[in-house]
Formats: structure tokens, sequence, C-alpha cells
């Protein structure tokens, strides 16, 4: 179990899968520079930001901005929008009927990556929401925005349980032993 000064940033762990020194400057260092893409990856998450818009599409329930950390993982974040899909297996949710599923949903800005560097954050959310004793669509939905003119929207959905827990857990014990030298 970590204590809450030692958690490294969700947000942090696709940074370093990409480029460790791209990491290390914003979350040791704490040298960012925005640029062009940056700033409309901040313009695109910020209704997926704000926590007071809670909506509800036929049984999908969507909340945006959640809170989430695992002590056993010794991460911390927020999820861009958790989704509540109502369904014959799940969990039950206070004040409503019914079981739901529970679908993590991370924006990203761009094109799809060959690699596998958005989808361990995504990973790292579900086994987030996991911890907090939800049972979760495991690894969740990717919604990924590009821009080419007129501005597509589509959702790549990811789900390969052993393969993505095998790299996240690959890359939490590195960047644990980048931050907590032995």
């Amino acid at each position: 179990m970590y204590k809450e000064e030692d958690f490294l940033q969700l947000s942090g762990i696709q940074h370093f899968a990409f480029c460790r020194r791209q990491w290390a400057l914003a979350y040791i260092e704490l040298q960012w520079q925005e640029n062009v893409r940056t700033v409309e990856g901040k313009l695109m998450h910020l209704k997926a930001h704000d926590a007071s818009a809670v909506e509800k599409r036929g049984d999908c329930i969507i909340s945006r901005a959640m809170p989430i950390q695992s002590r056993e993982l010794g991460i911390s974040g927020e999820c861009d929008i958790v989704e509540f899909h109502r369904s014959d297996e799940g969990i039950s949710l206070t004040g409503r009927s019914g079981l739901y599923q529970v679908v993590p949903v991370e924006y990203k800005r761009g094109r799809p990556k060959v690699t596998d560097v958005d989808t361990l954050q995504l990973t790292a959310q579900a086994l987030c929401l996991e911890e907090r004793c939800f049972a979760v669509r495991f690894p969740g939905d990717i919604f990924i925005m590009v821009r080419q003119g007129a501005e597509q929207r589509w959702r790549s959905v990811k789900n390969c349980v052993i393969k993505q827990r095998q790299c996240f857990w690959k890359c939490m014990s590195i960047t644990a032993a980048a931050i907590h030298p032995v």
C-alpha cells in the first residue's frame, strides 16, 4: 500500500510509456511547455472534465471528471468519463434500479496510436475502478478526436485484458523504480 503523497499521476502513465524523458521533464522537473497540440487537447477535454455535467442517454448514465485512486497501485487521477450501461450483469447504483456495467472512457486528440501507450492509461483507470469495487468492462473505450478539415470522432474499443495488465504492471514497476530508486 502506498501513502497518498507517494501516488503517481494517472495522466503520467501515457507520457512515461511514450517518452521517459518527456515524462521526467513534466512530472519530476515540472517543466512543461504548451504547444498547439496540448492546447487543442485541453480544449477537447473541457466538457469531459465538467464534473457538474451528469447526463443520461437511454440506458447509459454518463459521469464526468470522476476522481479515482488506487492505494494498492499508488496512482491517482481523474477519469475523463465513466459510463454506466444498464445490463443484466454489473453493479447496482444508489437511487437507480437495475444493474450497470462500468466503462471508463478516455479522450485523446489525434490519430489512434499503433502502440498501447494510450491504452495503458485506460487500463490504470479500469484497475482503480475495480479496486473501488466496480465490475468494469475491461479496460474500456478510447474516444479519439481527429481534425482533418471537418472534425471526425470515433471510438476505439480496447479489450485485451491480460496483455494490458502485463504492460501496465511493467510500466508501473519501471516508473516506480525511476522515482524511488533502491
